[in-house]
């Protein structure tokens, strides 16, 4: 009995040393990936410089800082960027980049990333649209209906309601489902030996219950003008694309 528990333990203890050998003898072998939304280098090796488009038909705009909250809690070489467009009616939409460096924990699902903010998901649907270009392609992004609270000019707290709409993207390859990000950033690491640099793209607008759709439809006017002046064209050979409702 005895031995049996020693040979257990020596196999438990081999594999853990062998997991631990290969993480990182790939670690040493990876490269990191091309971005796929367009990036400038910076001062530092991986935090890189990346912005929407300023100037898109019918908006005005501005320049957002993140919040303490989030440079504080994804990784120290994350990039990231956040713009707010406005039109002469007073509709804004919210749009905003985060893109990986070297740790895939700067991603997180996009769940999370609403319920960190005060909301909750009422409906949950996947649209393609068409991004205009050379080479025009469709291309999935989600349509999230969400609700939640805001302070008012007053300071209290009013329902509000939303659309949250988003997507993944690396090099060659954009998804809306996190899952599939996940199992082609290991496919890459494994297959390629290369980490790529997902980026998480988001545009957020906030209407009254049952505007949703109206809502929606201005929004991806702006998402449809302002994705081939960001983001590297998908259409091109050997691209991914992925969606689920």
């Amino acid at each position: 009995m005895k031995t049996g528990k020693i040979v257990v333990g020596i196999l438990v203890v081999g594999l853990i040393a062998t997991a631990g050998f290969s993480l990182n003898w790939l670690k040493t072998q990876q490269r990191l990936g091309t971005p796929g939304v367009v990036a400038k280098p910076t001062d530092h090796p991986v935090i890189m410089e990346i912005a929407f488009p300023s100037d898109l038909p019918g908006f005005t705009s501005s320049n957002l800082p993140q919040s303490e909250v989030v440079l504080g809690y994804l990784p120290k070489d994350t990039s990231y960027a956040q713009r707010v467009y406005w039109a002469e009616d007073g509709f804004a939409v919210t749009a905003n980049i985060i893109l990986q460096g070297t740790d895939r924990s700067s991603i997180h699902k996009a769940d999370y990333c609403l319920a960190g903010q005060g909301f909750q998901t009422v409906k949950k649907e996947t649209v393609m649209v068409t991004i205009p270009g050379p080479v025009p392609y469709e291309m999935p992004i989600a349509k999230w209906t969400i609700k939640g609270s805001l302070p008012g000019s007053d300071g209290q707290k009013r329902e509000v309601y939303g659309v949250y709409s988003f997507w993944f993207v690396a090099d060659g390859e954009q998804t809306v489902d996190n899952t599939q990000r996940i199992l082609w950033f290991y496919r890459d690491l494994l297959t390629r030996r290369v980490l790529q640099r997902w980026a998480y793209v988001s545009y957020q607008a906030f209407c009254h219950p049952g505007q949703e759709d109206l809502v929606f439809d201005r929004m991806k006017e702006l998402i449809v003008a302002s994705v081939p002046q960001f983001q590297v064209p998908l259409a091109s050979q050997g691209s991914a694309l992925a969606a689920r409702d």
